[in-house]
């Protein structure tokens, strides 16, 4: 029980990152029927501001918002000068256009910081473990979880009271029928790219505390696991997000902990073969956006 209790823990702190990346994807997507699969950039951009702030001996607080910032200001210009631009064009232009660049950045990293993965300055603190109930649960899978919840709080509060929040949502409902009502698209559009990298940073500096490094191709997987997370949830529902991100997060977790021995090379097809097995009876997900076929910009 003790073990199955001590994974839980961990699958909880790991579906937190995941969900924050898969809100973030689901944000943009709910709004403009894009997947950025730049998105992980925006974390590996946090992660190299981490790494200059702790070589500049900046204290770890002022450099986590300065990470979390870098995020946001790249995610606005991203969307400024890639997306604004294509806009109008097809889905399959769109997903080109995130690809490329996602593949620049990646380029930018290796040539002009290195191809190799660089060690991150952290507190000592997050290398510490507590006991709560008997469980041994490291200081910064707590503040993972912590983290979570306060952001996931936020955002609620944020798209239920305010109104930008309310129109990103009356966006996602019928674009068509928002711009009509007075919004704004431009605005909408870069508040909802401004709102994923504000997501992307805090995942980005949950997940350098627990690996101590960043490389260039260090947003690639979480984010990959955040779109399976996306798809598992309902693609461009933020509820299903959630709740796919922590789904997937616990059958990793389980399967990392309690398949035989000799069946752990298979656990990644074994995990994917769930993930197909839900969507066979959730077909569009655990918790589908209402309108998935509203029209996007």
């Amino acid at each position: 029980m003790d073990l199955f209790l001590q994974q839980s823990a961990n699958a909880v702190a790991l579906g937190g990152i995941y969900a924050l990346l898969a809100l973030g994807l689901a944000v943009v997507f709910s709004i403009m029927g894009l997947i950025n699969f730049a998105h992980g950039e925006l974390m590996t951009i946090s992660g190299y501001v981490l790494m200059y702030c702790g070589i500049a001996a900046v204290p770890f607080p002022l450099a986590v918002i300065l990470a979390i910032g870098a995020a946001i200001l790249a995610a606005i210009a991203m969307e400024r000068i890639a997306f604004r631009p294509v806009r109008g064009s097809s889905g399959a232009t769109l997903l080109v256009t995130s690809f490329a660049i996602a593949m620049i950045l990646q380029m930018l990293f290796q040539n002009l910081i290195s191809a190799r993965s660089q060690p991150v300055l952290l507190p000592a603190i997050l290398s510490e473990s507590v006991t709560i109930f008997g469980l041994i649960i490291g200081v910064n899978k707590i503040a993972a979880i912590i983290s979570t919840i306060v952001m996931l709080i936020f955002l609620d509060w944020f798209m239920t009271k305010q109104k930008t929040g309310i129109a990103m949502r009356a966006a996602a409902e019928d674009f068509s029928i928002a711009r009509l009502m007075g919004i704004h698209a431009n605005t909408v559009i870069a508040g909802a790219f401004a709102l994923s990298g504000l997501l992307a940073g805090v995942a980005a500096v949950l997940w350098v505390s627990q690996r101590a490094s960043v490389d260039p191709l260090m947003g690639f997987t979480p984010v990959l696991k955040a779109f399976i997370a996306a798809i598992l949830g309902g693609l461009g529902s933020l509820k299903g997000a959630v709740a796919g991100g922590f789904l997937l997060a616990f059958i990793e977790v389980y399967l990392s902990a309690f398949l035989p021995h000799g069946m752990q090379e298979f656990r990644e097809p074994i995990g994917l073969a769930i993930v197909v097995l839900v969507l066979l009876f959730r077909p569009n997900g655990l918790l589908p956006a209402k309108t998935l076929a509203a029209e996007k910009v």
